[in-house]
Protein backbone atom coordinates (compact mmCIF):
# COMPACT_ATOMS: atom_id res chain seq x y z
CA UNK A 1 0.00 0.00 0.00
CA UNK A 2 1.15 3.76 -0.86
CA UNK A 3 1.50 6.62 1.72
CA UNK A 4 -1.36 7.91 -0.56
CA UNK A 5 -3.72 5.06 0.37
CA UNK A 6 -2.56 4.97 3.88
CA UNK A 7 -4.44 8.48 4.17
CA UNK A 8 -7.54 6.74 2.93
CA UNK A 9 -10.10 6.74 5.59
CA UNK A 10 -12.79 3.69 5.10
CA UNK A 11 -15.67 5.05 7.89
CA UNK A 12 -17.79 2.12 9.29
CA UNK A 13 -19.97 2.01 12.27
CA UNK A 14 -20.41 3.94 14.93
CA UNK A 15 -16.65 5.60 14.26
CA UNK A 16 -18.55 8.14 11.91
CA UNK A 17 -19.50 10.05 15.33
CA UNK A 18 -16.02 9.38 16.68
CA UNK A 19 -14.87 10.96 14.37
CA UNK A 20 -16.38 13.77 14.35
CA UNK A 21 -16.28 14.67 17.51
CA UNK A 22 -20.40 15.13 17.67
CA UNK A 23 -21.58 15.08 21.29
CA UNK A 24 -25.13 14.89 19.75
CA UNK A 25 -25.49 13.48 16.48
CA UNK A 26 -29.25 14.56 16.32
CA UNK A 27 -28.38 18.45 15.77
CA UNK A 28 -27.64 17.67 12.49
CA UNK A 29 -31.85 17.62 11.93
CA UNK A 30 -33.95 20.44 12.10
CA UNK A 31 -37.13 20.69 12.91
CA UNK A 32 -37.35 23.75 10.05
CA UNK A 33 -34.50 24.66 8.24
CA UNK A 34 -33.22 28.11 9.25
CA UNK A 35 -34.15 30.87 6.44
CA UNK A 36 -31.46 32.46 4.59
CA UNK A 37 -29.08 34.99 5.36
CA UNK A 38 -28.75 36.05 2.47
CA UNK A 39 -30.77 35.36 -1.27
CA UNK A 40 -29.85 36.51 -4.48
CA UNK A 41 -30.50 35.82 -8.51
CA UNK A 42 -26.25 35.58 -10.20
CA UNK A 43 -26.20 36.25 -13.73
CA UNK A 44 -24.48 33.12 -15.60
CA UNK A 45 -24.73 32.19 -19.64
CA UNK A 46 -28.26 32.04 -20.35
CA UNK A 47 -29.80 33.80 -17.51
CA UNK A 48 -30.18 33.79 -13.92
CA UNK A 49 -29.51 30.98 -11.11
CA UNK A 50 -30.86 31.66 -7.74
CA UNK A 51 -27.96 31.48 -4.57
CA UNK A 52 -29.06 31.16 -0.86
CA UNK A 53 -26.41 31.64 1.56
CA UNK A 54 -26.47 30.65 5.71
CA UNK A 55 -23.77 31.74 7.68
CA UNK A 56 -20.92 34.70 7.54
CA UNK A 57 -19.08 34.35 4.45
CA UNK A 58 -16.33 36.66 6.00
CA UNK A 59 -15.86 34.23 9.20
CA UNK A 60 -12.83 32.08 10.07
CA UNK A 61 -13.76 28.88 8.16
CA UNK A 62 -13.69 28.81 5.06
CA UNK A 63 -17.03 28.53 2.80
CA UNK A 64 -18.36 25.64 1.22
CA UNK A 65 -20.85 25.50 -1.38
CA UNK A 66 -22.92 22.61 -2.34
CA UNK A 67 -23.13 21.30 -6.15
CA UNK A 68 -27.06 19.37 -6.44
CA UNK A 69 -27.46 16.41 -8.71
CA UNK A 70 -29.69 15.73 -11.79
CA UNK A 71 -29.06 17.21 -14.21
CA UNK A 72 -32.39 19.38 -13.44
CA UNK A 73 -32.04 18.54 -9.71
CA UNK A 74 -32.13 21.45 -7.20
CA UNK A 75 -30.86 22.45 -3.63
CA UNK A 76 -33.09 21.02 -1.56
CA UNK A 77 -31.47 17.88 -0.77
CA UNK A 78 -28.71 19.31 0.86
CA UNK A 79 -30.35 21.59 3.23
CA UNK A 80 -29.30 19.13 6.10
CA UNK A 81 -25.76 20.63 5.19
CA UNK A 82 -27.20 23.92 6.51
CA UNK A 83 -25.73 22.85 9.83
CA UNK A 84 -22.53 23.35 9.31
CA UNK A 85 -23.08 26.97 9.31
CA UNK A 86 -25.40 26.49 12.83
CA UNK A 87 -22.77 28.08 15.54
CA UNK A 88 -24.61 25.86 18.42
CA UNK A 89 -22.62 23.26 16.88
CA UNK A 90 -19.43 23.84 16.97
CA UNK A 91 -16.56 25.78 14.48
CA UNK A 92 -18.97 26.94 11.50
CA UNK A 93 -18.46 28.32 8.04
CA UNK A 94 -21.13 29.67 5.35
CA UNK A 95 -22.89 27.48 3.39
CA UNK A 96 -23.92 27.86 -0.09
CA UNK A 97 -26.62 26.56 -2.40
CA UNK A 98 -27.74 27.39 -5.51
CA UNK A 99 -30.19 25.97 -7.94
CA UNK A 100 -28.01 25.31 -11.64
CA UNK A 101 -29.83 27.33 -14.59
CA UNK A 102 -33.32 25.62 -15.49
CA UNK A 103 -33.84 23.76 -11.91
CA UNK A 104 -35.42 24.87 -8.74
CA UNK A 105 -35.88 28.82 -8.48
CA UNK A 106 -33.33 29.80 -11.28
CA UNK A 107 -34.55 31.28 -14.47
CA UNK A 108 -36.00 28.70 -17.24
CA UNK A 109 -35.16 29.47 -20.58
CA UNK A 110 -34.96 26.19 -21.68
CA UNK A 111 -32.75 26.30 -24.03
CA UNK A 112 -30.78 23.24 -25.02
CA UNK A 113 -27.76 24.82 -26.04
CA UNK A 114 -27.00 26.36 -22.49
CA UNK A 115 -27.47 22.42 -21.26
CA UNK A 116 -23.47 21.45 -21.68
CA UNK A 117 -20.35 20.61 -19.20
CA UNK A 118 -18.79 23.60 -19.75
CA UNK A 119 -21.45 26.14 -19.01
CA UNK A 120 -22.85 24.44 -16.02
CA UNK A 121 -19.40 24.42 -14.44
CA UNK A 122 -18.74 28.15 -15.43
CA UNK A 123 -21.87 28.52 -12.99
CA UNK A 124 -19.46 27.81 -10.12
CA UNK A 125 -17.09 30.77 -10.73
CA UNK A 126 -19.60 33.15 -11.59
CA UNK A 127 -21.66 32.73 -8.08
CA UNK A 128 -17.80 32.76 -6.49
CA UNK A 129 -17.08 36.07 -8.18
CA UNK A 130 -20.75 37.61 -7.31
CA UNK A 131 -20.49 36.61 -3.70
CA UNK A 132 -16.64 37.93 -3.62
CA UNK A 133 -15.40 34.63 -2.20
CA UNK A 134 -11.23 34.55 -2.31
CA UNK A 135 -11.15 31.15 -1.70
CA UNK A 136 -14.07 28.28 -0.77
CA UNK A 137 -14.62 24.59 -1.12
CA UNK A 138 -16.73 22.44 -3.29
CA UNK A 139 -19.09 19.91 -2.78
CA UNK A 140 -20.31 18.20 -5.56
CA UNK A 141 -23.04 15.23 -5.75
CA UNK A 142 -23.96 12.28 -7.98
CA UNK A 143 -24.06 14.57 -11.72
CA UNK A 144 -22.98 17.48 -9.32
CA UNK A 145 -19.61 15.73 -8.71
CA UNK A 146 -19.59 15.78 -12.19
CA UNK A 147 -19.60 19.48 -12.54
CA UNK A 148 -17.21 19.75 -9.08
CA UNK A 149 -14.78 17.13 -11.24
CA UNK A 150 -14.64 19.37 -13.76
CA UNK A 151 -13.96 22.65 -12.11
CA UNK A 152 -11.07 20.91 -9.32
CA UNK A 153 -9.54 19.62 -12.63
CA UNK A 154 -9.26 23.59 -13.66
CA UNK A 155 -7.00 23.66 -10.72
CA UNK A 156 -8.53 27.32 -10.03
CA UNK A 157 -6.57 29.17 -7.41
CA UNK A 158 -9.49 30.06 -4.92
CA UNK A 159 -10.20 26.07 -4.20
CA UNK A 160 -9.12 25.37 -0.84
CA UNK A 161 -10.63 21.71 -0.92
CA UNK A 162 -12.81 19.39 -3.38
CA UNK A 163 -15.42 16.90 -2.37
CA UNK A 164 -16.59 13.82 -4.97
CA UNK A 165 -19.88 13.01 -2.91
CA UNK A 166 -21.18 9.84 -5.03
CA UNK A 167 -19.89 11.00 -7.99
CA UNK A 168 -20.40 10.33 -11.80
CA UNK A 169 -17.16 10.05 -13.23
CA UNK A 170 -17.88 8.07 -16.28
CA UNK A 171 -21.03 7.23 -18.14
CA UNK A 172 -19.73 3.88 -18.29
CA UNK A 173 -18.37 3.42 -15.20
CA UNK A 174 -22.51 4.67 -13.54
CA UNK A 175 -24.03 2.06 -16.19
CA UNK A 176 -21.47 -0.58 -14.90
CA UNK A 177 -22.59 -0.16 -11.15
CA UNK A 178 -26.31 0.25 -12.31
CA UNK A 179 -26.07 -3.14 -14.34
CA UNK A 180 -24.49 -5.04 -11.13
CA UNK A 181 -26.62 -3.10 -8.57
CA UNK A 182 -30.32 -5.02 -10.75
CA UNK A 183 -28.44 -8.17 -10.22
CA UNK A 184 -29.34 -7.57 -6.19
CA UNK A 185 -32.63 -7.29 -6.75
CA UNK A 186 -35.62 -9.78 -7.23
CA UNK A 187 -35.52 -11.68 -10.56
CA UNK A 188 -39.26 -10.02 -11.58
CA UNK A 189 -38.01 -6.54 -10.70
CA UNK A 190 -34.78 -7.36 -13.12
CA UNK A 191 -37.03 -8.37 -15.71
CA UNK A 192 -39.45 -6.14 -15.75
CA UNK A 193 -36.28 -3.06 -15.53
CA UNK A 194 -34.69 -4.44 -18.78
CA UNK A 195 -38.16 -4.80 -20.57
CA UNK A 196 -38.76 -1.11 -19.25
CA UNK A 197 -35.84 -0.20 -21.56
CA UNK A 198 -37.10 -2.20 -24.65
CA UNK A 199 -38.64 -0.85 -27.75
CA UNK A 200 -41.92 -2.58 -26.26
CA UNK A 201 -41.67 -1.89 -22.83
CA UNK A 202 -44.89 -3.01 -20.25
CA UNK A 203 -47.08 -0.18 -18.28
CA UNK A 204 -46.25 2.66 -16.78
CA UNK A 205 -47.76 1.40 -13.46
CA UNK A 206 -44.81 -1.77 -13.83
CA UNK A 207 -41.84 0.53 -14.74
CA UNK A 208 -42.21 2.92 -12.04
CA UNK A 209 -42.83 0.14 -9.82
CA UNK A 210 -39.68 -1.53 -10.44
CA UNK A 211 -37.72 1.78 -10.75
CA UNK A 212 -39.06 2.27 -7.08
CA UNK A 213 -37.60 -0.85 -5.68
CA UNK A 214 -34.07 -0.13 -7.03
CA UNK A 215 -35.00 3.63 -6.04
CA UNK A 216 -35.70 2.41 -2.48
CA UNK A 217 -32.58 0.18 -2.13
CA UNK A 218 -29.57 2.46 -3.72
CA UNK A 219 -31.16 5.56 -3.75
CA UNK A 220 -32.62 7.07 -0.99
CA UNK A 221 -33.61 4.37 1.64
CA UNK A 222 -34.98 6.67 3.87
CA UNK A 223 -38.21 9.14 3.39
CA UNK A 224 -37.71 12.92 3.33
CA UNK A 225 -37.82 14.18 6.73
CA UNK A 226 -40.69 16.58 7.85
CA UNK A 227 -38.32 19.46 7.42
CA UNK A 228 -37.47 18.43 3.71
CA UNK A 229 -41.19 18.13 3.10
CA UNK A 230 -42.09 21.69 4.41
CA UNK A 231 -39.42 23.44 2.23
CA UNK A 232 -40.54 21.59 -0.62
CA UNK A 233 -43.90 22.81 -0.29
CA UNK A 234 -43.06 26.22 0.35
CA UNK A 235 -40.59 26.65 -2.20
CA UNK A 236 -40.70 29.20 -4.99
CA UNK A 237 -40.40 28.51 -8.24
CA UNK A 238 -40.13 25.18 -10.02
CA UNK A 239 -38.63 22.10 -8.63
CA UNK A 240 -36.67 19.15 -10.75
CA UNK A 241 -36.39 19.77 -14.15
CA UNK A 242 -37.87 16.34 -15.86
CA UNK A 243 -36.95 17.66 -19.50
CA UNK A 244 -33.09 18.48 -18.65
CA UNK A 245 -32.65 15.43 -16.89
CA UNK A 246 -34.02 13.71 -20.12
CA UNK A 247 -32.04 15.40 -22.76
CA UNK A 248 -28.63 15.43 -21.01
CA UNK A 249 -29.06 11.92 -19.54
CA UNK A 250 -32.38 9.34 -20.64
CA UNK A 251 -35.26 8.16 -19.57
CA UNK A 252 -34.25 6.12 -16.43
CA UNK A 253 -30.83 5.56 -14.15
CA UNK A 254 -30.36 2.36 -16.54
CA UNK A 255 -29.79 3.69 -20.16
CA UNK A 256 -28.15 6.96 -20.82
CA UNK A 257 -29.57 8.45 -24.56
CA UNK A 258 -28.78 12.39 -23.95
CA UNK A 259 -25.88 14.14 -24.20
CA UNK A 260 -23.25 12.58 -21.06
CA UNK A 261 -24.14 9.36 -22.88
CA UNK A 262 -20.63 9.05 -23.73
CA UNK A 263 -19.69 11.26 -21.29
CA UNK A 264 -15.91 10.02 -19.36
CA UNK A 265 -14.10 12.51 -16.80
CA UNK A 266 -11.67 9.79 -15.93
CA UNK A 267 -8.82 11.57 -17.56
CA UNK A 268 -9.44 14.69 -15.07
CA UNK A 269 -8.48 12.87 -11.81
CA UNK A 270 -4.87 13.09 -12.57
CA UNK A 271 -5.09 16.61 -13.02
CA UNK A 272 -7.34 17.00 -9.49
CA UNK A 273 -4.91 18.01 -6.12
CA UNK A 274 -4.97 14.93 -4.67
CA UNK A 275 -4.60 15.88 -0.98
CA UNK A 276 -7.21 18.11 -1.19
CA UNK A 277 -9.60 15.93 -2.80
CA UNK A 278 -12.34 13.25 -0.96
CA UNK A 279 -14.52 11.07 -2.46
CA UNK A 280 -17.84 9.94 -0.39
CA UNK A 281 -20.14 7.50 -1.12
CA UNK A 282 -22.85 5.91 0.53
CA UNK A 283 -22.87 2.23 1.91
CA UNK A 284 -25.53 1.34 -0.93
CA UNK A 285 -25.10 4.08 -3.11
CA UNK A 286 -25.53 3.38 -7.12
CA UNK A 287 -21.90 5.30 -7.29
CA UNK A 288 -21.20 1.40 -5.90
CA UNK A 289 -17.84 1.69 -3.06
CA UNK A 290 -15.68 -0.35 -5.08
CA UNK A 291 -15.93 1.87 -7.64
CA UNK A 292 -15.78 5.29 -6.27
CA UNK A 293 -12.58 3.93 -4.15
CA UNK A 294 -10.61 2.83 -7.55
CA UNK A 295 -11.16 6.63 -8.57
CA UNK A 296 -9.59 7.80 -5.39
CA UNK A 297 -7.22 5.21 -5.89
CA UNK A 298 -5.78 7.46 -8.99
CA UNK A 299 -5.63 10.77 -7.59
CA UNK A 300 -2.87 10.19 -5.26
CA UNK A 301 -2.90 11.57 -1.47
CA UNK A 302 -6.84 11.85 -1.79
CA UNK A 303 -9.43 10.08 1.05
CA UNK A 304 -11.77 7.97 0.45
CA UNK A 305 -15.14 7.85 3.04
CA UNK A 306 -17.97 5.37 3.50
CA UNK A 307 -21.39 6.37 5.45
CA UNK A 308 -22.61 3.03 6.60
CA UNK A 309 -26.27 2.64 5.88
CA UNK A 310 -26.12 5.59 3.21
CA UNK A 311 -27.49 4.65 -0.18
CA UNK A 312 -26.85 7.32 -2.60
CA UNK A 313 -29.03 10.53 -1.06
CA UNK A 314 -26.16 10.57 1.80
CA UNK A 315 -27.80 13.64 2.99
CA UNK A 316 -31.77 12.02 3.29
CA UNK A 317 -30.22 8.81 5.02
CA UNK A 318 -27.35 9.58 7.30
CA UNK A 319 -27.25 13.61 7.53
CA UNK A 320 -25.51 13.14 10.80
CA UNK A 321 -22.66 10.61 9.64
CA UNK A 322 -22.42 12.22 6.16
CA UNK A 323 -21.96 15.65 8.43
CA UNK A 324 -19.57 13.38 10.46
CA UNK A 325 -17.19 13.03 7.91
CA UNK A 326 -17.44 16.17 6.62
CA UNK A 327 -17.11 18.34 9.10
CA UNK A 328 -13.45 17.44 9.98
CA UNK A 329 -12.38 17.16 6.65
CA UNK A 330 -13.53 20.83 6.06
CA UNK A 331 -11.28 22.01 8.37
CA UNK A 332 -8.49 20.21 8.00
CA UNK A 333 -8.19 22.50 4.66
CA UNK A 334 -9.49 25.24 5.82
CA UNK A 335 -6.09 27.07 5.37
CA UNK A 336 -4.01 28.25 8.29
CA UNK A 337 -4.60 31.83 9.51
CA UNK A 338 -1.74 33.92 10.14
Amino acid sequence: MTAALDRRTLIAGIGVGVMAGLAAPALARFDRFPAPTRELMVPVTGGRVYVRINGDLAGPQMPVVFVHGGPGGTHDGYLDALALADPRQGPHRAVVLYDQLDSGRSDRPDDPANWTVARFTDELEAIRTALGIPRWHVCGHSWGGTVALEYGARRPAALAGLVLASPLISTRSWIADADILRTRLPAAVQKTLIACDSPTPPAETACSAATGAFYRQFNGREPPSSATLAARQSRQGGGFNPLLYRTMWGASEFVATGTLKDYDGEPLLARLDGPGTLFIVGQYDEARPDTAEAFAMRVPGAEFAVVPGASHHLFGDRPDETLGVLRPWLSRHDPRRA
